[in-house]
This record gives C-alpha cells, sequence and structure tokens, in this order.
C-alpha cells in the first residue's frame, strides 16, 4: 500500500467512524426527548458540522462546542430542557475522548508489535492501515458500551438540573476532556531535530493514562449517581415535609371539633341555670329583661354555628376555619362554594385543594402592610369539570420558576432554610390531586390580584367515591 492509499483509506474510515458516532449521539439523546421521532434533527447537526474538523486552523472541541451550541437552539424543538441538554452533550463527547484515551497504550502495543517485521514502506503502511482500522473498531466498541452504561445510570432516576447542579456536573466532562486533549498532543511531539515520544520516554505512563481515564469514567458515574440521589432526598424531604403538614392540619381541625364540643357542653351545662333565670323573669312578668336574656343566649349559640354551608361537613369545616382566621386578621373572606354532587370526587382530595389554597392565600393577605386584604373563593361544577377558583389581594413582587412554573417565595433573605423549601409545596399540592383528575392548575397575576384556578376531570371511574 503506498503513502496516498494509506492516507485515502484512513479519511475513509474516519469519515464512517463520523457517521456512526453521529447515529450514537442521536440513540444516546433519543430516550430524554420528548418527540423522539426527532431525533434526526441530531444527525443532520452533527453531520452538517463535520467539515469544521477538515479546516486547517480547526479542533475537535470546535465542532464540540458548535455542535452544542446548535442543540441547545433547537432544545424546544428536540424536548429536552436545555440545561439537560448541554449536560448530554458534554457527557457525549467526555465518553468519546476517554474512549480513545484508553486505547492509547493498546495501539502503541499493537503498532509495535506488527510493525516490528515490517522491512518495506509499502507492508509498513498496510499494516498500519489494518491497525488503525482495529484501533478505531475497539475504540467504537468500548465508547459504545461506555455510553450505553452512562445512559442507562441517567435513565433509572429523573434528574432536574438548576444552574448549580449544571455546574457540578459539568466539572467532570470538561476536566476530562482537556485532560485528553493534553495527553494527545503530548504522545508524540516533533520538532527539525527532535523527535520526543511519551510512552518511550516515560513507560509509566503506558498504564498511568488508561487508569486516569477509568477514573475519569468512574467519577463521571459517581457524580450522576450522586446527583440523582440528592434529589432523591429532596423528594423524600418534600414528601415528609408534606406529611406534617397534613398532620398539622389534621391536628388543627381535632382542636376546632374539641373546642366545639366542649363549648356544646358547656352550654349544655349551664342551659338548666338559663331555664331557671328565665322562668324566674316570666313569674316576676319582666319580660323585656327576658327577651333580652334570650337574645343574649341566641348571640352565644351563634358562636357554634356554621355560617359556610356547602354541602358537606369536611368542606364545612375546612371554610369556616379560613373564615374565622380571617376575620381575626382583618381580611374580607367571600365564598361561592359548593361541594361536588355525590360520586364526582372524593372529598378528601377537594378538601386538600381547598386548604392549601386558602392557606396560601391568608399567608399572602397576611404580608399585606397598605392595601385592601381579601380572598375570594368558588366552586362549581360546569358540565363534566369541576371548577375551583381563588383569588387574593398580595403585595410585593411574584416571580416563577421557570421549571416548576410555581412561584417562588417572597419571604426575603430572613427567612429560614426550612421555610424557603416549603414554600410552594401547597401548590404542588394543589397540582398533584388536580393531575390525579386528569385535570390542571392554572396561575395568573394580574394588578396585585394573585389567581388559582383548579380544573378537575370528573368522568374518570377510579375517582368516582360518595362525597357524602
Amino acid at each position: 500500500m503506498s503513502e496516498s492509499s494509506f492516507v485515502l483509506f484512513h479519511q475513509f474510515v474516519t469519515g464512517a467512524e463520523n457517521m456512526i458516532y453521529a447515529v450514537c449521539m442521536a440513540g444516546f439523546f433519543r430516550p430524554f426527548m420528548v418527540n423522539r421521532r426527532r431525533f434526526a434533527l441530531i444527525l443532520l447537526i452533527y453531520t452538517s458540522l463535520l467539515p469544521v474538523l477538515w479546516l486547517p486552523f480547526a479542533h475537535g472541541w470546535m465542532h464540540m462546542i458548535l455542535v452544542i451550541l446548535l442543540l441547545a437552539v433547537f432544545s424546544a424543538y428536540l424536548g429536552v430542557e436545555k440545561k439537560l441538554l448541554i449536560f448530554l452533550g458534554m457527557l457525549f463527547y467526555c465518553v468519546r475522548n476517554l474512549s480513545m484515551m484508553l486505547l492509547t497504550s493498546v495501539d502503541y502495543f499493537s503498532a509495535e508489535y506488527f510493525l516490528q517485521n515490517a522491512d518495506t514502506p509499502e507492508l509498513v503502511f498496510r499494516i498500519a492501515a489494518w491497525n488503525f482500522l482495529l484501533i478505531q473498531f475497539l475504540q467504537l466498541l468500548l465508547f459504545s458500551l461506555m455510553l450505553l452504561a452512562a445512559s442507562h445510570q441517567l435513565q433509572k432516576s429523573r434528574i432536574e438540573l438548576h444552574m448549580r447542579e449544571l455546574g457540578y456536573l459539568l466539572l467532570t466532562p470538561v476536566t476530562g476532556i482537556l485532560f485528553v486533549q493534553i495527553i494527545i498532543n503530548l504522545l508524540v511531539v516533533s520538532d527539525e531535530h527532535l523527535l520526543f515520544r511519551l510512552y518511550e520516554q516515560f513507560p509509566i505512563f503506558i498504564w498511568l493514562i488508561p487508569a486516569m481515564g477509568l477514573l475519569f469514567y468512574g467519577e463521571l458515574l459517581a457524580s450522576i449517581v450522586f446527583c440523582q440521589q440528592i434529589i432523591r432526598l429532596q423528594d423524600e424531604r418534600r414528601c415528609s415535609s408534606v406529611t406534617e403538614q397534613q398532620l398539622s392540619a389534621m391536628q388543627r381541625r381535632v382542636e376546632d371539633i374539641e373546642q366545639l364540643y366542649d363549648g356544646i357542653r358547656r352550654m349544655k351545662h349551664e342551659m338548666k341555670n338559663h331555664l331557671t333565670n328565665i322562668r324566674g323573669l316570666a313569674q316576676n312578668g319582666c319580660y323585656e329583661d327576658m327577651e333580652k336574656y334570650i337574645s343574649c343566649i341566641d348571640e352565644s349559640m351563634n358562636l357554634f354555628e356554621l355560617t359556610i354551608h356547602t354541602g358537606n361537613p369536611v368542606t364545612d369545616i375546612i371554610l369556616n376555619d379560613r373564615q374565622k382566621a380571617a376575620v381575626r386578621q382583618g381580611i374580607s373572606f367571600q365564598s361561592d362554594f359548593t361541594c361536588p354532587a355525590s360520586g364526582a370526587c372524593n372529598v378528601y382530595d377537594i378538601g386538600i385543594i381547598v386548604s392549601n389554597l386558602l392557606q396560601n392565600a391568608l399567608e399572602a393577605c397576611a404580608k399585606i402592610t397598605d392595601g385592601p386584604k381579601y380572598i375570594r373563593l368558588s366552586g362549581r361544577q360546569k358540565n363534566r369539570f369541576y371548577v375551583i377558583h381563588v383569588s387574593n389581594s398580595f403585595e410585593g413582587k411574584i416571580s416563577f420558576d421557570r421549571y416548576t412554573g410555581l412561584p417562588l417565595t417572597t419571604k426575603g433573605k430572613s427567612c429560614s432554610e426550612k421555610e424557603l423549601f416549603l414554600h410552594g409545596i401547597g401548590l404542588s399540592n394543589v397540582r398533584r390531586e388536580a393531575e390525579k383528575y386528569g385535570g390542571s392548575m392554572d396561575i395568573q397575576v394580574k394588578n396585585k390580584e394573585f389567581h388559582v384556578t383548579v380544573l378537575l376531570q370528573q368522568s374518570r371511574k377510579e375517582h368516582k367515591n360518595d362525597c357524602q
């Protein structure tokens, strides 16, 4: 084989290899895409930028940066969150570089072994061509196995990437890519008078470089696992916090009921005295005083009467409790709420939704220092849908989390870490309950007024529990 034939063979194998890598990238991204049929765009972007590698001033990192930037531009079309897409792109190129570095020692040994008896230039080029083909095949096989293992680990658990998590996860792949580029450039260094071969000058690097590559790959997988564990712990903590909130709400309901029963017992005990007093006033002909006395008794009895009636005792207690809390804080409370018809939905789920919405509204109104304080609640049937709407005044500025769509805390820097963590759990509970019924939650902010609308579908058989 001549030198020109070897160069042509090398270019052909490299081109075919790059096409295979394009297919691997598309396959790697596909499980994380909302619309998996659009993976062809990844193939198009990767292959269309391959000519960049043929430019005299270009390097492999230029192709990597351009591909990742273009993928980020089309992240919405691909259905992959932009930060996750950037991490997947860097992970892909890191694994590719590490697989190349792991086989540099194999390439060194195989070349030394096969070329030791080559005595003609044609034989040298032929053996070099077959050795190059062998190494590229092994590298592609190793790369596929490493990428498959990383993909499998990523799919075990979701990863929500904010800027902090993205920066943490990018440390290892970026460092790995830079390390590989440095090592590759140091393997063979030549000038007019000197040829420096790293493995010949420092034989220990024959084993050290692959070991470093394995360590980088192990650290890459470990960082993914660690991030997933943190997210899992956060989910467990969130669930624990939700349970604590529900238990606290149940405890408040029990205390309210105990107070109600205690008041009824006291009223029953005092009723005999009241009847005796009324009888005495009647006997003495003090009818005007008797009327005033009866009015006082009637007023005291109103304390134990529920002023809001929804058609269900559970929602009655919740709404009346929130109304009393609003009155104590000087908040205007208006309710036009009717519990769904029997069999439409579980009253416990409705209670969770209403309780969380009204609690958030009370907290928002309590922060108002200047301006009206009001809460308006409505709940009614519309065809086969049940719609719950809560609006309330608020003070300050509300920002929304771009990933969850829920409002961020406005409690300021003085609030504790626990308060920051628990903020928004109420609305996330509401969204979770709505999704159980195939419904949705919509949040709007208009003119210092916060609106939450919850839509529940009532056609799902698994939720047709008696509301009475």
